[in-house]
């Protein structure tokens, strides 16, 4: 699946659904100060490094795609928890790439505040990209598999390495 930007992604979010994202990106902020006030700042900062908005979000992708596929008669349940799925999974793999960040940053910062955060940066794309591109290629290898009747039968469910 090809990387690519939707602006008309914009016009589907009804603006409460923008409220939510906020409110929930603002308490997880709120928690992370408070954790980080009673047991450190590295603490607070790994709880203020998870996604804030992750929660909000998988429910609106949910959301739009279950009425997407309600408003063309079909029951869009299945579609809605595929893309929850789907978009958890990319944040899942994203933060592989938020880890290196952290680490090269953390590992830098003491020589030049900007010269790790450049080389952070450049941590975070060549990780975030390289892990997508090795899920990509496992992707490919797991589905040849599958067809050339080389999959293991012990496999329970073949549908986890799409």
């Amino acid at each position: 699946m090809p990387i690519e930007l939707s602006l008309s992604a914009l016009k589907q979010t009804h603006w409460y659904e923008y409220g939510v994202r906020f409110m929930l990106g603002g308490l997880a902020t709120v928690l992370a100060g408070i954790l980080g006030a009673r047991f450190g700042v590295s603490v607070g900062g790994l709880f203020l490094a998870l996604p804030a908005i992750f929660c909000a979000s998988a429910t609106l992708v949910e959301s739009h795609q279950r009425r997407t596929k309600e408003k063309a008669g079909l029951s869009g349940r299945r579609r809605g928890r595929e893309a929850a799925a789907l978009d958890a999974a990319g944040a899942a793999w994203g933060s592989i790439g938020l880890v290196a960040f952290a680490t090269v940053f953390h590992l830098t910062v003491a020589a030049s505040v900007a010269g790790a955060f450049a080389a952070a940066l450049t941590a975070w794309v060549v990780v975030a990209v390289s892990a997508w591109w090795l899920r990509r290629k496992l992707r490919i290898v797991s589905h040849h598999a599958r067809r050339s009747g080389h999959w293991p039968p012990s496999a329970k469910n073949p549908r986890l390495f799409r």
